[in-house]
């Protein structure tokens, strides 16, 4: 993951909301940060290029990593780290370092990852149905393929927000019974077919399918409650931790934990662990609305349109050492467990 929608030209990258991310960051000389989505290093160099500091290269992505190790035998103040953003704190650890002044988070997919069909992330072109980050564990068709049309649907409907999720999912168990689905574009087709065409619709009917099975096979929502139980442990006082969504419901998960940290509990939330009780306030939130692309980036780069930024400031009070392991779990998880 990274560099969030790409543009209309294949293989450019275009880092949505740079100006503001970077102004977000506010990268000062001596200080380290973390870019926990690498991906094409959009954001990295944007960074970098404003003052001298170190950044540690985060991306689950194999060749993502290829790119950040490439990046840092030009630019010896990037420092690569192959794993999630999830784990964080782990590979913080493993560099014998505690604390960092900013995190950086593009929750977008990068344009690599779209632009080749092999990685079956897209229905662009016809490709494996894959869409695993890390080229490993359970694939997207192993889903499709295995998981009970409850659990497809369930899946459908909580992370590609889709309100036909029980109907897809019927026609998807219907079909695998005579042949099981293994390429992008025979996925896209059915769904399609399911859902009576597109009828003049401006997006393609197995958009939201894909992105929750996308979301599902890499547990993405998961990472992020992961993430942010370990930025607020890792990030200095005054650290600086900025994130950018592209789905409603990271959105919310990203705006609940600041609320709720800042001391504006909104109550329970089934996105999030269970809020502790009676802390003090571990970040503080400046901005309170989401900062939207403008009507410019929009128009020359229409899939920034979802873009939201979010950031906030570490204050000094203690983590609140609440344990996300378990903050965002979906059906069907145990079912493809050892799944090849």
């Amino acid at each position: 993951m990274s560099d969030g929608p790409i543009s209309p030209h294949a293989g450019t990258h275009v880092p949505v909301l740079a100006e503001e991310v970077i102004h977000a960051l506010a990268p000062v000389a001596g200080a380290v940060m973390v870019d926990g989505t690498y991906g094409g290093g959009g954001y990295a160099r944007a960074a970098l290029a404003v003052a001298n500091f170190t950044l540690i290269a985060i991306d689950r992505d194999p060749e993502a990593m290829e790119r950040a190790w490439a990046h840092a035998g030009k630019d010896p103040r990037v420092i690569p780290a192959a794993g999630r953003f999830g784990e964080i704190e782990q590979i913080l650890h493993a560099m014998s370092r505690d604390q960092v002044d900013g995190i950086m988070l593009d929750l977008g997919v990068s344009s690599f990852q779209i632009d080749e069909a092999e990685r079956g992330f897209s229905f662009m072109r016809d490709g494996p149905l894959d869409m695993r980050m890390e080229k490993r564990g359970p694939s997207a068709a192993d889903a499709v393929n295995h998981l009970t049309e409850g659990e497809l649907a369930d899946i459908i409907h909580i992370l590609g927000e889709e309100h036909a999720a029980r109907r897809i999912a019927r026609e998807l168990v219907h079909r695998r019974r005579s042949q099981p689905f293994t390429t992008t574009l025979d996925l896209a087709d059915v769904v399609e077919k399911a859902l009576g065409g597109r009828r003049g619709k401006p997006t393609h009917p197995a958009t939201r399918t894909f992105q929750a099975l996308r979301m599902w096979v890499n547990d993405e929502s998961g990472e992020l409650v992961r993430a942010l139980a370990a930025a607020e442990r890792v990030l200095k006082p005054g650290g600086r931790l900025v994130i950018v969504t592209f789905h409603s419901i990271e959105d919310r998960i990203v705006k609940l934990f600041l609320r709720s940290r800042s001391g504006n509990d909104p109550g329970v939330s089934r996105h999030l662990p269970k809020m502790a009780k009676g802390k003090a306030p571990t970040f503080e939130v400046l901005q309170r609305k989401a900062i939207e692309p403008s009507e410019a980036e929009t128009a020359s780069n229409p899939r920034a349109r979802s873009a939201r930024l979010r950031w906030a400031l570490r204050t000094e009070a203690p983590a609140w050492n609440v344990d996300a392991d378990d903050g965002f779990r979906l059906p069907g998880l145990k079912q493809l467990e050892g799944v090849a």
